[in-house]
């Protein structure tokens, strides 16, 4: 099932491919999830009461008053999807407190089915959500210096002391690549880069404004690791706006946030360093 998730979810950012193929084959991961034991019946009904909201963004879309209060009542489900506050998803533990190397700390590795049903559901609250404007710097070698600020970035987290050079190959790895890939660095950019930056786009009508308070705000939502990985986050935030700012493809974004996540994992202590390790 989590290989048709994936594929629904990257079958819907393919711009020209009729949504209604992917939303078929999420329908059917839904399905074998429901089979799984990973969804619940109490999150079958917040799925089904959430697909009524967005059929009733559609219907009623004439009503501006309507459209709003829809989009605040859809934007705060994502939230609880993303921080796993709605009932009925039981998102298995396919790593289990396991250290990569000898200096890393220790930590589990999901499958998240709740947190990968974000996009979809912001899908409906902004169709520009994958497929944004395009700001396209002049020299192609501004894409170059944005790649290379993705080992700059962590290599300044090496100097601050939060990693350690440590190259990994885990057994898991496959498994890390596909979850953070489609249910971790896809969910995240959909919401604050997606939907947050063409938000903040919209009504400051001002791109660098949006860029760097959708980039704090995404530093902040990870204050609970500690004040260094919020500036990390942040910094990260600013590749990943860039990204997004200059192609104008939410693929883009995702592509450098997953890129920046899995050279983290094979080079670098992960998630941080363990001091004494």
């Amino acid at each position: 099932m989590w290989i048709l998730l994936a594929a629904a979810l990257g079958g819907f950012l393919i711009p020209r491919l009729n949504r209604l193929i992917p939303a078929t084959v999420l329908c059917l991961a839904l399905i074998l999830a429901f089979h799984g034991q990973v969804l619940s019946g109490s999150g079958v009904l917040n799925i089904v009461l959430i697909g009524l909201l967005v059929a009733a963004r559609y219907r009623y879309r004439g009503n501006e008053a309507w459209v709003i209060g829809n989009e605040v009542i859809l934007l705060l489900c994502c939230l609880g999807l993303f921080l796993h506050l709605l009932p009925g998803f039981h998102n298995p533990r396919v790593v289990d407190d396991i250290a990569a190397g000898p200096l890393s700390a220790r930590f589990d590795l999901y499958f998240n089915l709740d947190k990968a049903l974000v996009p979809v559901i912001l899908l409906a609250c902004i169709p520009t959500l994958f497929n944004g404007a395009i700001h396209t710097p002049r020299r192609w070698y501004v894409w170059c210096m944005l790649a290379l600020s993705i080992p700059a970035l962590l290599g300044l987290a090496v100097w601050l002391g939060g990693l350690r050079v440590e190259p990994h190959f885990p057994s898991w790895l496959g498994q890390f690549m596909l979850s953070n890939l489609f249910f971790v660095a896809l969910a995240e950019e959909a919401l604050f880069r997606g939907y947050l930056m063409q938000r903040l786009q919209k009504y400051t009508h001002h791109n660098g404004l949006a860029l760097m308070t959708s980039a704090a705000i995404f530093g902040l939502a990870h204050i609970a690791g500690g004040w260094l990985l919020v500036i990390f986050a942040a910094l990260a935030g600013v590749i990943y706006g860039l990204a997004w700012l200059w192609s104008g493809k939410l693929w883009v974004a995702t592509l450098f946030h997953f890129m920046l996540n899995l050279i983290h994992l094979m080079f670098f202590t992960y998630p941080f360093y363990r001091p004494g390790g």
